[in-house]
C-alpha cells in the first residue's frame, strides 16, 4: 500500500505548528485532530494511562465472554495471517486494553508506549489513534504514521474496528498495530473480518444460551442424541424427570432406559417430521416413569445425524387433560348453606375426614348434595392441588364401565384406540376419584375395583404391568349399601374397603330450617345473575308452602322450584301462584311416602302374578331384558313362583 509517510509527517507538522491542514487530509483524521487540539493534548505525550489492579479486575470480569470468544480468533489470526511484525489488541468499549498478542520485537516497542493490558487508549488519553477513532466514530479505520496526533506514535500503523453485541451496542474494539513501513493494503480488511468473526461467535453464543435457557425453563425433558442414540445433551427438565445426569444416562444407555420406544432409525418416513408416543416407560433402576414422547430426526446432507427427543411425565399430560375436560372441584364447605345443627356436625366431621387419606363413603338421598360434599372434601384435603375426576357408575353401559375406570392398552379389544387409553383412576393421579352411584356397579366390576383399592395399583385391560396410584377415593350412593350387601347386590369386602369413613347427609325434610335459607340463597344468585335493577322477593305465603312440603327430591328439587318460579314471575314479589300443584296440596305432607324402589318392587310382583309366574313374559311387559328382570328379582328378594 503506497502511502507517502514523509508527506503525512509534513502535513502533521504544519497543523501542530501553524494550524494549517492539507486539503487531502482525511475528514475522519481532521475531526479527531481538531478535537485533540481543542482539548489541548500534548503532541509529545501519547503513552497509555494505566488503571489500578482492582479496576482492571472488574473490567476483565465484565468482559470475560468477549475475551473468551475473541482470544482464540486473535491467536489463529496471528499465527496464520500475520506471523510477525504486528501486535493484536483487544479493548473494551471504553478503550481499556484487555488482551494483546504479538511477536517479541513489536511487543517490546509497544511496551515503551505502555501499549499493555490495563492501559487506556482513547483519543482523550493518548491522542488520535485507531482504537480511539474507531470507538468514537463506531467504524473501521486505519491510522498511519503521522496521522496519529502524538509524535510517539508516528512509527506505527494501526487498523481497528468496533465489536458489537446482538443489540448492536459497542462492547469492544479489535486493533492491529505494527511498523508503519510494513503497512499492507489488506490489513484493515483482515481486522474487519476478524471483528465480524468475533461478533458472529458472540451471536451464536447468545443464541445458544437463549435456546438453552428456553429449553431448561420447561418441565418437559429434552434430549439430543447422535444417530446411534448416544446422548449429546439433556436439559434440566430431563434430569428432573429421570433423576439422573448425562453421564449416568449414557452409562445405562438409551435403549435400556426406553426399552419399548421404537424409533424408526433405518426407515424414517420423510413425510413424518415427528413421531409421537403417548405411553412410554422409562426404566431407571427399579423405578418406572410413565411418559409421553415425541421424536424428531436431525437431518444433514440427506442423512440422519441425530435425534431430538422430548418427553413429558404422564401426570403432567393428565393434568392438562383434566383442566380441558373440567376435572376440577368447584365447591368448598363454605358453599354448603345450612342452619341445621345436625348438618353442621356432619360438615365438621367431613373436614376431619378430608385431612386423612382414607376412602370415604357418602350416603344420602338423591338431591341432598353428595357431589357437593365430595368436591368440598377434595378441596379441603392434601389432594386439593390434583384433579377431581367424577364418574357416574350408573350412566355408562356395563361393557364400557371397566375400560372407563381402568383404561386399556392398544389392541386390547376390537375398536380400541391404537395408542390405548388411560382410565379414570390414572387421570385422577394425585387427586380424588369420585365414584357416584357406586351401588349401581355390576358385581364383576366390583371385584376389579376391590383389587385396585387393596393395593392402589391399576392394570389396564390388556396390560401386563400395574401402575402405582396416589389418590383419594370418595364413593357416593343414594342406597343403603349395607342393605345391598345383605341382599347380595354389593360385595361385603368392597363395602368395608369403601366405608373406612362415612358421611351421612340428612334429607331436607329433616332440617326444615334450611328450606327458607336455601330458597333465599338460590333467589339471591338469580337476582345477581340477571337484572340487578329488579330484585325479586318471596311472599310470606310462598315461603309457607315451601316449608310445608316434604321435598323428596331434596335441595335439587327445591332449587328447580325456585328457578321455575323466578323465570315465570314478572313481578317483584314471587307468590304461591308460581308453585306447582303438588306443592300447593298441603295434604301431601301427611301422606306416606313410597320410595321408587318400593314402587318398582310392587310392579314387578304384580306383573309376575299377572303372567302366572312367567318371569320372562313379565319382563317383556315391563320393558325389561331377561338379565335385568332376574337381577331385580334377586335385588328385591322376590319369589319368582308367586304367580304359580
Amino acid at each position: 500500500m503506497e502511502i507517502d509517510l514523509l508527506k503525512l509527517e509534513k502535513n502533521w507538522k504544519n497543523y501542530v505548528d501553524h494550524g494549517i491542514l492539507d486539503e487531502q487530509t482525511r475528514p475522519i483524521i481532521q475531526r479527531s485532530w481538531l478535537d485533540c487540539k481543542e482539548k489541548k493534548l500534548d503532541v509529545n505525550e501519547g503513552k497509555g494511562e494505566t488503571i489500578d489492579s482492582s479496576q482492571l479486575e472488574v473490567v476483565l470480569d465484565e468482559n470475560q465472554e468477549l475475551i473468551k470468544v475473541a482470544k482464540p480468533i486473535m491467536q489463529n489470526l496471528y499465527e496464520i495471517v500475520l506471523s510477525s511484525h504486528f501486535v493484536l489488541v483487544l479493548t473494551d468499549k471504553n478503550g481499556v486494553l484487555l488482551e494483546t498478542i504479538g511477536d517479541e520485537v513489536v511487543s517490546l516497542k509497544a511496551t515503551e508506549l505502555r501499549f499493555l493490558k490495563g492501559t487506556v487508549w482513547t483519543n482523550d488519553a493518548v491522542g488520535s489513534n485507531a482504537i480511539g477513532i474507531a470507538l468514537e466514530e463506531d467504524t473501521a479505520v486505519h491510522v498511519v504514521g503521522a496521522e496519529h496526533y502524538c509524535s510517539s506514535h508516528h512509527k506505527w500503523t494501526c487498523s481497528a474496528t468496533t465489536i458489537h453485541n446482538v443489540k448492536g451496542e459497542i462492547i469492544g474494539c479489535l486493533n492491529m498495530s505494527g511498523d508503519s513501513q510494513k503497512l499492507h493494503s489488506h490489513t484493515l480488511g483482515i481486522v474487519v473480518a476478524a471483528g465480524y468473526s468475533i461478533e458472529n461467535e458472540l451471536a451464536l453464543s447468545h443464541a445458544y444460551r437463549s435456546m438453552e435457557a428456553s429449553l431448561n425453563s420447561t418441565e418437559d425433558g429434552i434430549f439430543v442424541t447422535d444417530e446411534n442414540l448416544t446422548l449429546q445433551w439433556m436439559n434440566y427438565g430431563a434430569q428432573k424427570v429421570l433423576h439422573i445426569n448425562m453421564d449416568e444416562f449414557n452409562s445405562i444407555g438409551f435403549k435400556k432406559i426406553f426399552r419399548k420406544l421404537d424409533i424408526p432409525t433405518e426407515n424414517w418416513n420423510h413425510d413424518e417430521n415427528t413421531y409421537y408416543y403417548t405411553d412410554v416407560t422409562a426404566h431407571i433402576g427399579n423405578h418406572k416413569i410413565q411418559c409421553s414422547a415425541n421424536v424428531s430426526a436431525i437431518w444433514e446432507s440427506e442423512k440422519i445425524q441425530g435425534y431430538s427427543i422430548g418427553i413429558r411425565e404422564i401426570k403432567h399430560l393428565h393434568s392438562a387433560v383434566n383442566r380441558v375436560i373440567g376435572n376440577v372441584a368447584s365447591y368448598s364447605f363454605d358453599d354448603i348453606i345450612t342452619g341445621n345443627s345436625k348438618l353442621l356436625e356432619v360438615i365438621e366431621s367431613a373436614k376431619k375426614m378430608a385431612k386423612t387419606k382414607c376412602s370415604i363413603l357418602i350416603e344420602g338421598e338423591s338431591g341432598t348434595g353428595k357431589e357437593l360434599f365430595a368436591q368440598a372434601t377434595h378441596n379441603y384435603s392434601s389432594f386439593s392441588e390434583g384433579p377431581f375426576v367424577a364418574i357416574n357408575c350408573a350412566s355408562l353401559p356395563k361393557d364400557l364401565l371397566e375400560s372407563e375406570l381402568f383404561g386399556y392398552e392398544k389392541g386390547a379389544f376390537t375398536g380400541a384406540s391404537k395408542e390405548g387409553n388411560p382410565g379414570k383412576f390414572e387421570l385422577a393421579e394425585g387427586g380424588t376419584i369420585f365414584l357416584d352411584e357406586i351401588g349401581e356397579l355390576p358385581l364383576e366390576v366390583q371385584s376389579k375395583l376391590l383389587r385396585v383399592l387393596d393395593n392402589y395399583k391399576v392394570r389396564r385391560i390388556g396390560g401386563k404391568s400395574e401402575k402405582k396410584l396416589n389418590l383419594r377415593v370418595v364413593a357416593a350412593t343414594n342406597r343403603n349399601l349395607l342393605e345391598e350387601v345383605k341382599n347380595k347386590n354389593f360385595r361385603q369386602d368392597l363395602y368395608y374397603r369403601l366405608n373406612v369413613l362415612k358421611i351421612d347427609i340428612p334429607p331436607l325434610r329433616e332440617r326444615r330450617e334450611d328450606i327458607e335459607l336455601s330458597a333465599n340463597y338460590f333467589l339471591g344468585k338469580l337476582n345477581g345473575e340477571h337484572n340487578k335493577n329488579v330484585v325479586k322477593k318471596f311472599s310470606p305465603e310462598f315461603i309457607s308452602y315451601l316449608k310445608e312440603y316434604n321435598w323428596n327430591g331434596n335441595v335439587r328439587e327445591l332449587q328447580n322450584v325456585i328457578e321455575r318460579a323466578y323465570y315465570l314471575c314478572e313481578e317483584r314479589i314471587i307468590t304461591e301462584k308460581y308453585l306447582s300443584e303438588n306443592i300447593l296440596r298441603k295434604e301431601l305432607l301427611n301422606l306416606d311416602v313410597v320410595s321408587l324402589e318400593d314402587t318398582e318392587k310392587g310392579n314387578i310382583i304384580k306383573m309376575i302374578m299377572k303372567c302366572n309366574g312367567n318371569v320372562i313374559e313379565a319382563g317383556k311387559n315391563l320393558n325389561l331384558s331377561k338379565s335385568t328382570i332376574y337381577r331385580k328379582i334377586k335385588k328385591y328378594n322376590i319369589n319368582s313362583e308367586i304367580g304359580l
